[in-house]
């Protein structure tokens, strides 16, 4: 998990091991008080990873996708994946059968949650396994699934390289977004020259490796904020020299302030 900081030992999750789903979607709710994570594992059906407290993170071979309160985390039946949360953390998983989201592609999404689809997961999280899909209950799971489908697209993804160099490097990064190594650092620490090291991130990453590790460090705030830290401590331990830096990149990629992620605006 993003900015482990302050936070206490990672306990590993039980993934519940089931031959079908019981229903068309069947929900599962958690509240986990300590740092957690999956093991690698895939569904033969498709997966909504949503925390009403807290940030949950979804990686993936091909990348790291952030969900905090506003967002939930979209996951193909199939892909191989682990599910990571921080401490005092509270999970409504929905698993959900292909044929109800028959145009989902074969990586993450991660959807925007508006309020009338938070307050439907939150009920539905409430009903017995076996509920009535004939009756008012089966009702509400069709506009749940209606709201899904009607979600906006956010793009909180940290494109993650399949190529082991970058990788290393990438990895230092995740760990201590606070970093300030430069190109020409990278390059020498692992033996290449500043131009292939370019080339090679555009061509694992889609990024520059400057816009890479901008993400990165944009991303990694977003569990400290969660977690109600100063907006200054959080600019800091992310690599930015001052406040003021921090907010104007954060508002140019999100499109709005540190604040619109902090638990007052989660609702």
């Amino acid at each position: 998990m993003m900015s482990r900081n302050g936070q206490s030992e990672t306990v590993f999750r039980a993934v519940p091991e089931m031959p079908s789903l019981p229903r068309r979607v069947f929900a599962r709710a958690e509240s986990l008080r300590q740092p957690a994570i999956t093991r690698w594992h895939d569904h033969p059906w498709i997966q909504l990873s949503y925390a009403i407290r807290g940030v949950l993170e979804v990686q993936t071979e091909s990348g790291r996708y952030l969900a905090p309160p506003q967002r939930a985390i979209l996951i193909p039946a199939g892909l191989q994946h682990c599910v990571t949360s921080g401490a005092e953390t509270e999970m409504r998983s929905l698993y959900i059968r292909s044929e109800e989201i028959p145009a989902l592609q074969d990586d993450c999404q991660i959807l925007e949650i508006q309020p009338l689809t938070r307050e439907l997961i939150r009920s539905f999280s409430t009903y017995a396994v076996d509920y009535d899909e004939a009756g008012e209950e089966g009702r509400l799971v069709s506009v749940l699934i209606d709201q899904l489908l009607a979600a906006p697209h956010t793009d909180l993804h940290l494109p993650w390289p399949a190529d082991e160099r970058l990788q290393k490097i990438c990895r230092e990064l995740y760990e201590h977004p606070d970093n300030s190594m430069t190109l020409g650092e990278v390059a020498a620490q692992i033996g290449l020259s500043e131009k292939t090291v370019t080339r090679l991130f555009q061509k694992e990453t889609s990024l520059s490796f400057r816009a890479w590790r901008q993400r990165l460090r944009l991303l990694s705030s977003l569990p400290m904020l969660e977690r109600g830290e100063r907006v200054t401590d959080i600019a800091l331990a992310c690599g930015y020299d001052s406040t003021s830096a921090f907010i104007y990149a954060f508002r140019s990629h999100f499109g709005v302030t540190p604040g619109s992620f902090s638990p007052s605006a989660a609702g």
